[in-house]
């Protein structure tokens, strides 16, 4: 389970969950109930970390829960 804070909300657009990762720029997932939305944002989340590591970037480390949320 990743330790990056996520956000998750309703779109009537798409009829479906939406989870953004602030902290990971672009990383996004959805899915048809909560649970299938935060499941397929972990997938991409790897990914994502993947992906930079391929690149050279840097990863940003977890900030934990923000205190203007």
């Amino acid at each position: 389970m990743s330790k990056y804070e996520l956000v998750i909300y309703w779109s009537n657009e798409d009829d479906a969950f939406i989870v953004e990762v602030p902290e990971l720029p672009g990383c996004m997932a959805d899915g048809a109930s909560y649970q299938e939305a935060v499941t397929n944002v972990e997938r991409v989340i790897s990914e994502w970390v993947e992906m930079a590591t391929d690149l050279g970037r840097s990863i940003p480390e977890p900030r934990g829960r923000l205190l203007y949320a």
